[in-house]
């Protein structure tokens, strides 16, 4: 996967060589003053600082694909890419020097089954919300041409260490494409890592047994009814991946012999190629075992590469997921238990028990953004209940990026790799830790947001 560049931003400050910054200092590079003044002007994200070289020394550093440097020092390139670590690193002469005495860096976490930036209000404020377009195939939809910088979610989640995320359309049965964004910057083309990270596909449900005696009565009627209807948009789903399919044919061969009649344009049946080919996965949402193995039979059978969000009952199809190399993005971590009969913590467990069964997967908030900045909590409530607390961390860090197709850009400390990362005063899982300073795309970002904002502007007031 190759990763969209950062747009650049001119800066004419130039800060002086090898200044030594406090971590109060470098979280708040631009002053308060800036933010509130952002706010007012309809935004509570502040900009991101200048690009530059950085080095965070005296920390420990959690390189997650690798083993953890209990003291070392991580230098940013001017390129926003992780430029040296370790140890024994010399800082360069024109590095701006944080000291990370008592702190801890990690990576970025990454959300993998969001919709930030699309979804404002849910109740009461259909104007903020942009996740669905009507009718039921959507391919050509792009998740990154809804996406505002100036959500207020952005800014509350990024100060917890989530720094980048997948956010996707919703609705219909195939949805559009979701986008990997930063959580920084002033426009979409800012944020953006990948435009185009994932096709979404919401295949049809199963419909459920009627409930008369023997079967029937009205209950199997309607479930009858509901059969045929599923038959129907799954057959319109085949029909136009057959059309795509034909439909790269003829321009294939058109770009070979320009000879042959021109193939007319269709932006639905071209967004649909890069899926078909390979190049990017197919998220399925699905929760019920029923609806998982429906959509592995589709995938194999339509030579997809898969990915299951939801993934509530993914244990009962543990071996499948296994066998077909399935990821599972869960999504239901801290859900209620769904049958009556079912173990208070059936979801808490669930991440330790795909772990056992050798299934790769990655954790999520599952919200569509008011509450992804407790990703860090959900990842912990699973470190509580079976998962090792390694495997947790790398479930929201490093194997959302490798799923994604990412893996070789984020999700860990390694020299070339986009410096998304967090400096706290603790375990990133646990909710006592704060954010002392905060890295994406390599630009410091203030931990100011709507929250700090509100509390400044209320709390003096008698």
């Amino acid at each position: 996967m190759t990763l969209f560049p950062r747009a650049g931003a001119a800066f004419t400050a130039r800060c002086p060589a090898r200044a030594t910054l406090t971590l109060l200092a470098a979280a708040t590079l631009l002053p308060l003053g800036a933010g509130t003044a952002a706010a007012q002007l309809g935004s509570y994200n502040a900009p991101p600082g200048p690009a530059g070289v950085y080095a965070i020394r005296n920390a420990r550093l959690v390189v997650v694909s690798g083993p953890t440097i209990e003291n070392g020092t991580i230098v940013i390139g001017r390129d926003g890419r992780i430029q040296a670590l370790g140890a024994n690193v010399p800082v360069p002469a024109d590095a701006q020097t944080i000291d990370g005495t008592g702190m801890t860096v990690y990576p970025g976490m990454m959300d993998a089954g969001t919709t930030l930036g699309l979804a404002e209000i849910p109740q009461g404020a259909a104007a903020t919300m942009d996740v669905a377009e009507l009718g039921s195939f959507n391919p050509n939809v792009q998740a990154f041409f809804g996406i505002n910088p100036h959500s207020a979610h952005v800014g509350v989640t990024r100060v917890v260490g989530v720094t980048h995320v997948v956010s996707r359309p919703t609705g219909g049965i195939l949805s559009g494409q979701a986008a990997l964004i930063n959580l920084a910057g002033d426009t979409p083309q800012q944020m953006a890592l990948a435009r185009s990270v994932a096709l979404v596909v919401n295949l049809p449900r199963a419909g459920f047994a009627g409930r008369g005696f023997g079967g029937g009565g009205q209950a199997a009627t309607s479930t009858q009814d509901a059969e045929r209807m599923r038959a129907r948009q799954l057959d319109s789903l085949r029909q136009m991946l057959r059309d795509a399919a034909a439909y790269a044919t003829a321009h294939e061969a058109f770009a070979k012999d320009a000879a042959l009649p021109r193939p007319a344009r269709d932006v639905v049946l071209a967004a649909l190629g890069p899926a078909m080919r390979g190049e990017v996965p197919v998220i399925f949402t699905a929760d019920r075992a029923g609806d998982i193995r429906a959509a592995l039979d589709f995938a194999r059978d339509e030579k997809l590469k898969a990915i299951i969000l939801g993934g509530r009952e993914a244990p009962a199809v543990a071996e499948r997921l296994r066998q077909q190399d399935v990821p599972v993005v869960l999504t239901e971590v801290l859900a209620l238990p769904s049958r009556e009969d079912d173990p208070y913590d059936v979801n808490f467990s669930t991440p330790a028990t795909l772990a056992a069964a050798g299934v790769r997967f990655a954790i999520s908030s599952g919200n569509d953004g008011s509450s992804a900045r407790d990703l860090p909590y959900v990842a912990g409530m699973a470190a509580a209940f079976g998962l090792s607390k390694e495997e947790a961390l790398k479930a929201v860090t490093l194997y959302p990026a490798q799923i994604f197709g990412v893996g070789d850009q984020l999700g860990s400390l390694q020299v070339g790799k986009v410096a998304n990362l967090a400096v706290l005063t603790g375990d990133m899982l646990e909710a006592t830790s704060d954010t002392k300073a905060l890295f994406v795309g390599g630009r410091p970002v203030p931990l100011s947001s709507k929250h700090t904002y509100l509390n400044e502007m209320f709390k003096d007031r008698p």
